[in-house]
């Protein structure tokens, strides 16, 4: 009986660590703190957009992780659910469709932030700041 006590529990907490919710910068600026309150020290300033993975709730803050894997805490109400995703290689091709066949129509580098538009087996569809709308392989990236 522990067993399965003990299965469930294990299930139950990698189905929740496993389905963490997504969330993006809404403002310009925004603090992660070391701690749920303005209190606790700045850690990073993010910018518009910036995609963070949910870690857990506590009141109106948010414990985060971010794709380098720093975790720490942003008020709820300055996160949306507005998908993003962060490029993590040091120079990608946006290219004109989801292949890698297709036209090169702009490059990212490194830490930009990419609204998604829409996803199709491995590639994202991306708008960069309203210059270049295409397709980005989703293993460069990291987010949504």
């Amino acid at each position: 009986m522990k067993r399965v006590v003990m299965a469930l529990i294990f299930i139950l907490l990698a189905t929740t660590v496993s389905h963490a919710a997504m969330v993006s910068i809404r403002g310009q600026q925004v603090n992660m703190r070391s701690g749920p309150g303005t209190n606790y020290p700045v850690l990073w300033e993010l910018g518009a957009g910036f995609p963070l993975r949910t870690i857990k709730q506590q009141g109106k803050w948010l414990q985060v992780k971010d794709f380098e894997g720093d975790t720490g805490w942003v008020f709820k109400r300055l996160t949306s659910k507005t998908p993003t995703v962060i490029v993590t290689r040091k120079i990608v091709n946006i290219r004109s469709g989801p292949s890698t066949k297709k036209s090169i129509v702009g490059k990212a580098e490194y830490g930009t932030v990419l609204k998604v538009v829409t996803q199709n087996k491995g590639w994202v569809k991306i708008q960069q700041q309203g210059r270049h709308v295409g397709w980005i392989r989703k293993n460069l990236v990291w987010g949504w």
